[in-house]
């Protein structure tokens, strides 16, 4: 099933994919990269829950856990580019989707989001992008406020292997340069899952 989804969506890593036909192109994805049934399996979300997606661009992730946390749940999709949300309310709307609240931030700057109420923080391939070592006292921190007790950080991110596309191998991050960059804030690994070009890395919020 990996092997299916690496080959179908190899090129659109950067380049973003849609999910319904005619629909324009919103944005930069990883949604198709791998098996979008693997990745929420391994998320466990619920019906109530509410799921923090950082860096969302095209927003491929927050609608379909837009569609499992239900009207009693909600979805929080923050990203620097404006227009991206813009697009992703737009599909959000046309699949009668009420639940995602969308804001224009800056993933390293404070979150205006409450504290000690998002079940899981969701990160795709965003962190590359950032110095962790820099940037990760704000972002790290600012995650570990928001979440619940019994949350969880999760990060997809690209593997450090040298490819033909994707970033350049010196931005990025191996699961355990992310455990170390993380582990102080308040974080411990509890999970990790090989989806192919990339891979899954879940925290918990160490007690």
């Amino acid at each position: 099933m990996v092997m299916d989804y690496k080959k179908r969506c190899k090129n659109e890593h950067l380049m973003g994919c849609n999910n319904r036909p005619g629909a324009r192109r919103r944005g930069p994805s990883s949604f198709s990269m791998h098996d979008p049934d693997i990745v929420f399996g391994e998320l466990k979300l619920k019906e109530g829950d509410s799921f923090l997606d950082l860096g969302c661009g095209a927003g491929d992730y927050s609608l379909q856990a837009a569609k499992i946390v239900g009207v009693s749940g909600v979805v929080y999709a923050l990203d620097i580019r404006e227009e991206l949300l813009d697009g992703l309310l737009e599909e959000a709307a046309f699949q009668g989707l009420e639940n995602i609240r969308t804001m224009v931030s800056n993933i390293d700057s404070p979150l205006a989001v409450t504290d000690n109420c998002i079940e899981v923080c969701f990160i795709a391939t965003v962190l590359h992008l950032f110095n962790l070592n820099k940037d990760g006292k704000i972002l790290f921190s600012e995650i570990r406020r928001v979440l619940k007790l019994d949350g969880r950080l999760v990060i997809i991110e690209c593997k450090k292997e040298d490819l033909p596309f994707g970033p350049p191998m010196h931005m990025r991050n191996s699961p355990g340069e992310l455990e170390a960059a993380i582990t102080p804030y308040g974080f411990e690994k509890f999970s990790y899952v090989d989806l192919g070009y990339n891979y899954m890395i879940q925290f918990n919020v160490k007690c």
